[in-house]
């Protein structure tokens, strides 16, 4: 048993962390309290290829494996969780369902932008009334014209109202089957299309530097080229890709608890009270060693999920399980990280705090931990 990563993924991972430390890492912070999304950071990750690595070379990704990326993943989300997950929905709910799905023509037109870095990519999902309940959502899509009107809200949507969007590829019911159950399919809508509006920026309690909003459309017509996939086989088709989404949060889960525990080993030992650095109490000491035994036990779940899926092995559970531990134990590592700052990782002008605030998210986004539960509990009774 290997535990160690390839050559040459550890080589790609020493590159990612010398370009955090010299991209992202020195004007994170400058970036979160404005709410700035940084185009330009987006655009360098495409020229050196990692804004399609799970897209194969022909459409102008990198071709990597599940493993690699979330080698990448472990340095981007170290130096900021909101470049990192932005990047995490372009490359996977958002270019997936056209690589896995497309037609060859959609790849070449939508996807090879994408892949290339030349474009970010959005997948809308989320509604009003709708979130871990996928099937619920009510934004509808009728044949008219030749082509199809959408008609419906998104919320909470990723990557969409930049200066760099292509544009939103996103799940419409479109009519009843025979059995009176929902049918859906996958459109692709791009930016600028009549009757597709980009609201205002919604305010988050993490994440300020991603690009989150509303999305509005209102007799939004695209023609029939749009619809990826065959019609009613939408739902199936997200929940296809969901697991790949799954492991990548679970990559940023761990990526934020790597950075807090490095964070909160380099405070304990500079911070001097009674005469002595904090790390030589046997309190805060403890909270280290827990911290870091996390971050270890959640590697180990979330490079397992990703090997197993690049093995061609049934994956899902193992990335429930990975998504799970590595977001909770994130929440756990930001929290134990901003007791030992004390005041300090109170303050906004520490580099906790921001890390704070994006920790509770990845118990939400992608499945929410009881989601994650629930499907791990399925599966386990399933087996016995």
């Amino acid at each position: 048993m290997d535990f160690d990563l390839p050559e040459e993924t550890r080589a790609l991972q020493d590159m990612v962390r010398e370009f955090a430390a010299k991209e992202i890492t020195p004007y994170a912070a400058e970036w979160s309290e404005q709410e700035h999304f940084p185009t330009e950071v987006f655009t360098k990750l495409g020229g050196l290829g990692l804004m399609g690595m799970l897209v194969p070379e022909e459409y102008g990704g990198a071709g990597a494996d599940t493993v690699s990326y979330v080698a990448v993943m472990e340095e981007l989300g170290a130096a900021d969780q909101s470049v990192a997950a932005s990047w995490n929905a372009h490359s996977t709910i958002a270019s997936l369902p056209l690589l896995v799905y497309g037609t060859e023509e959609q790849k070449q037109r939508w996807l090879a932008p994408l892949a290339r870095g030349e474009a970010i990519g959005a997948f809308g999902l989320t509604e009003p009334d709708a979130g871990s309940d996928a099937a619920g959502i009510a934004t509808t899509a009728r044949r008219e014209r030749g082509g199809w009107v959408i008609d419906g809200t998104k919320i909470f949507i990723t990557n969409a109202g930049t200066e760099i969007s292509q544009g939103v590829t996103l799940l419409a019911v479109t009519g009843r089957g025979d059995d009176g159950r929902k049918q859906y399919a996958t459109f692709y809508v791009p930016t600028g299309t009549p009757g597709y509006t980009c609201g205002r920026k919604i305010r988050k309690l993490g994440w300020h530097a991603m690009d989150t909003r509303e999305l509005v459309f209102a007799d939004c017509w695209v023609p029939d080229d749009h619809l990826i996939g065959p019609e009613g086989n939408g739902l199936r088709q997200f929940l296809s890709v969901l697991d790949k989404g799954r492991i990548s949060v679970a990559a940023l889960g761990l990526s934020l608890a790597k950075a807090a525990l490095r964070l909160a080993v380099k405070h304990a030992g500079e911070r001097q009270q009674f005469g002595r650095p904090l790390s030589d109490f046997q309190a805060i000491a403890h909270k280290i060693a827990d911290m870091g035994t996390e971050f270890e036990a959640a590697r180990c779940l979330v490079y397992r999920a990703a090997w197993l899926a690049d093995q061609g092995r049934p994956y899902s559970t193992a990335a429930a399980m990975a998504k799970l531990y590595a977001a909770e134990a994130a929440n756990r590592a930001a929290s134990a990280a901003v007791q030992i700052h004390g005041g300090y990782g109170y303050a906004r002008e520490s580099e906790i705090s921001r890390f704070y605030a994006d920790a509770k998210i990845l118990e939400i986004g992608e499945g929410t931990s009881e989601i994650q539960r629930n499907v791990i509990a399925r599966a386990l009774v399933a087996q016995s």
